[in-house]
C-alpha cells in the first residue's frame, strides 16, 4: 500500500520540487527575454556587423573627394647614359667636362638619392563621386533598416517561444489537475465497489483513467522541456535554466481595419524601407555610371630633391599642372552602364514583388487574428458548458443515475475543452504578435502587451 502511494505521488512531488527550485531563480518576463535575445542573438550580431560594414563603405566613398599625397625616398645607381645625364642635371652637378663626348657616351656609374613629394586631386568628374557617395549613404541607411527587420524577427521568435512555454505550463496545470481528479475518482469507486454499489469493471475503468492521465502529465512535462529548449535557442542563451513564468492569461487586443493595417505596413515595415533605400542607391549608381562618360578635370603636383649621397646637398625641382581627360572609346563604360540599368530593373521588380507579398502577409495575418479571437470566444463558451455538464453528470453518478462510462466521458470532454481553450488563448496571442510583425510594429515595447 505504501509502495502504491509512493508511486502515485512521486511525479507530482518531483514537479513541485522543480517549480520551487525555478521560482527561487526569479521570474523571467517577456521583455527581459526579448532584451537578452537582442543583445546575445547571433542574428543581431550579424546585422550589426553589416551595419558597420556599410558605414565603413560610406566613409570610404567620401575619401574620393580628398587629394592623394605620396612620399617617396628612392636610392639608385647606374651608368645608363640617359640616366646619368638626367641625374647629374637634376642634382645640379653639371660641369664643362661633363659635356665631353666620351663622358656622355660612356659615363661613370652615378648614385642618386631622391626625395619626392607628389600629389593629385580630382577637381571635377561630372559629379560621379558625389553620386557614389549618395549611393553609399543610402546603402548605409538600408543596412540600418535591415538590422531593424532582423530585430523584429528576433522579437517574434522570442515571443513565440515564450508563449509556447506559457502554454506548456498551463497544459501541465490542467494535466496535473485531471490526474488528481482521476485519483480521487478511483478512491471513490473503490469505496463504492467495497460497499457493493459498483462492479469491479468500474474500478478497472477508473484505474485505466488514472494511467491515461499520468501519461498525459508525462507528455505535458516533455512539451514544457521542449518549449524551454526553443526559448533558449531564440534568446541565444544555451545555459538558461527553466523557471516558473507568469501564467498565460486571456487578452483582448485592438483590432484595426485591414486597409489601415496595410497602410501601416507600407510605411513602417523595415524590410520594405531597406529595399526602397537600396532602390534609391541603385538609381544613384546608375547616374554615376552615366557620369563616367563626362570629362574629368584633375590637378597634379610634384616636388623632388636629388643628391649624390644621403647627406649631401643637391638640386630640387617641381612640376604642377591641370589635366582634362575624355574617354573617346568608352567600350567598358558602356558595358558598366548596361549592367547598372539591369541592376536597377532587378531591384525595381524586387520591390514591387515585396510590396505585393507584404499585402498578402498583412491580409493573411488580419484574417488569422479575427479567426483566433472568435476561436477563443467559442472555446470559452465550450469550456463553461463542459464544466456545467460535468457537474450535472457527477451529481447523477453520485445519485446512482449514471454509470462510470458517462462520468469518464464527461470528464474527458471537460479536459478537452480546457486544452482547447488554452490553445485558443495561445493562438490568439500569437496571431496578434504575427500581425504586429507583418505590419512592422513588433518592437520590444509592443511585445510587453503580450504578457
Amino acid at each position: 500500500m505504501v509502495s502504491r502511494m509512493y508511486r502515485a505521488l512521486r511525479l507530482p512531488l518531483l514537479l513541485c520540487m522543480g517549480a520551487l527550485e525555478a521560482s527561487a531563480q526569479g521570474t523571467l518576463t517577456l521583455r527581459q527575454a526579448v532584451d537578452q535575445a537582442l543583445g546575445k542573438s547571433p542574428q543581431a550580431a550579424i546585422a550589426h556587423a553589416s551595419d558597420q560594414e556599410a558605414k565603413s563603405a560610406a566613409t570610404m566613398a567620401r575619401t574620393q573627394l580628398l587629394p592623394h599625397l605620396n612620399f617617396t625616398e628612392d636610392i639608385s645607381r647606374g651608368d645608363d647614359p640617359v640616366y646619368a645625364f638626367g641625374t647629374r642635371l637634376r642634382q645640379g652637378q653639371f660641369t664643362q667636362s661633363a659635356f665631353a663626348l666620351d663622358a656622355l657616351n660612356h659615363p661613370q656609374p652615378i648614385d642618386n638619392f631622391s626625395t619626392r613629394f607628389s600629389g593629385s586631386w580630382t577637381a571635377f568628374d561630372s559629379f560621379k563621386t558625389q553620386r557614389e557617395i549618395h549611393s553609399a549613404d543610402l546603402l548605409r541607411a538600408s543596412a540600418v533598416s535591415s538590422a531593424k527587420a532582423v530585430d523584429q524577427q528576433i522579437v517574434l521568435n522570442v515571443v513565440a517561444a515564450y508563449q509556447a512555454v506559457l502554454y506548456a505550463q498551463r497544459e501541465i496545470d490542467v494535466a496535473q489537475h485531471e490526474r488528481e481528479t482521476a485519483s480521487a475518482l478511483l478512491a471513490s469507486v473503490d469505496d463504492r465497489v467495497n460497499a457493493g454499489l459498483a462492479v469491479e469493471s468500474d474500478r478497472m475503468a477508473a484505474q485505466v483513467n488514472v494511467a491515461a492521465r499520468k501519461q498525459e502529465l508525462i507528455a505535458a512535462q516533455g512539451d514544457l522541456d521542449l518549449a524551454w529548449a526553443q526559448l533558449r535557442e531564440a534568446m541565444g542563451t544555451p545555459d538558461l535554466k527553466p523557471s516558473e513564468l507568469k501564467p498565460i492569461e486571456t487578452h483582448t487586443f485592438e483590432q484595426l481595419p485591414l486597409e489601415q493595417e496595410l497602410a501601416i505596413a507600407a510605411k513602417t515595415r523595415p524590410d520594405l524601407t531597406a529595399l526602397t533605400q537600396a532602390q534609391s542607391a541603385q538609381a544613384s549608381d546608375l547616374r554615376a555610371a552615366r557620369s563616367n562618360f563626362g570629362p574629368v578635370v584633375s590637378t597634379y603636383g610634384n616636388w623632388e630633391e636629388d643628391r649624390s649621397s644621403l647627406g649631401s646637398s643637391g638640386g630640387n625641382n617641381w612640376v604642377a599642372g591641370v589635366q582634362i581627360s575624355v574617354d573617346i572609346l568608352p567600350v567598358g563604360k558602356r558595358a558598366q552602364l548596361a549592367q547598372q540599368i539591369a541592376a536597377k530593373q532587378k531591384i525595381d521588380a524586387q520591390l514591387s514583388a515585396s510590396q505585393q507579398h507584404v499585402r498578402l502577409e498583412v491580409s493573411h495575418a488580419h484574417i488569422r487574428r479575427k479567426t483566433a479571437e472568435l476561436s477563443a470566444e467559442t472555446a470559452q463558451a465550450a469550456l463553461d458548458q463542459s464544466a456545467e455538464s460535468l457537474r450535472i453528470v457527477k451529481n447523477r453518478y453520485n445519485a446512482g443515475l449514471a454509470n462510470i462510462t458517462d462520468l469518464l466521458r464527461a470528464e474527458d470532454a471537460e479536459r478537452q475543452s480546457q486544452s482547447t481553450y488554452w490553445h485558443a488563448v495561445y493562438g490568439n496571442a500569437m496571431a496578434y504578435a504575427e500581425l504586429l510583425y507583418v505590419t512592422g510594429t513588433l518592437t520590444p515595447t509592443a511585445a510587453e502587451d503580450l504578457q
